[in-house]
């Protein structure tokens, strides 16, 4: 007999279950859930302020990286076997075929970027994940907070390096320390 004191086991879904769930149609036409860690989690809605923000840093991004790198907004990464959060972009290896056969993983993103409205506890919650998977650079834009959280350098599962930049302030991701983008672009 299991001790009262003991929690139930909880069953933890791979990537490739997760695939199968969307492939059969068990989730709602828009429905916004990412897998973290094997458990499915379903994420906040997008106001108005979050969506603005993510507009905003795909033309910069877009602008600025050219073809030095390809920019996916609000799409999976595969980080581990029970892994896929959907960031809000991403700052990806460049490839031919746009990853058409599989979800980028870790080594294959030079920044991740999450933008928090109303997501600020979740999204440190997920650094985490992305820590101890190897995404090298997360930039969490902390729309309440009117400033950019920089997470570099990720070693045992945290990231090591942690900067925040406010606004008046320039920031560079760390694979291309050449191309500079403000704070206040950023934030509008």
């Amino acid at each position: 007999m299991v001790p009262m004191s003991m929690p139930a086991p909880r069953y933890r879904f791979t990537v490739d279950e997760w695939h199968q769930m969307i492939e059969a149609g068990m989730f709602r036409k828009g429905q916004r859930v990412e897998l973290l860690d094997g458990e499915i989690y379903e994420m906040a809605p997008i106001g108005p302020p979050h969506q603005s923000i993510v507009d905003r840093l795909t033309h910069l991004l877009v602008t600025r990286f050219g073809d030095r790198a390809i920019v996916r907004v609000q799409g999976p990464i595969t980080v581990d076997r029970r892994s896929e959060p959907e960031p809000d972009l991403q700052l990806l290896r460049r490839r031919d075929d746009y990853y058409s056969k599989a979800h980028p993983g870790a080594q294959q993103s030079f920044l991740v970027v999450e933008v928090a409205d109303s997501s600020l506890d979740y999204d440190h919650a997920k650094l985490r994940i992305y820590a101890a998977t190897g995404v090298r650079e997360v930039w969490i834009v902390d729309v309440r907070g009117d400033r950019v959280e920089v997470h570099r350098t990720p070693r045992d599962g945290v990231f090591t390096e942690t900067r925040i930049a406010e606004r008046g302030q320039q920031l560079a991701c760390d694979a291309f320390p050449d191309v500079a983008l403000s704070v206040d672009d950023i934030l509008g």
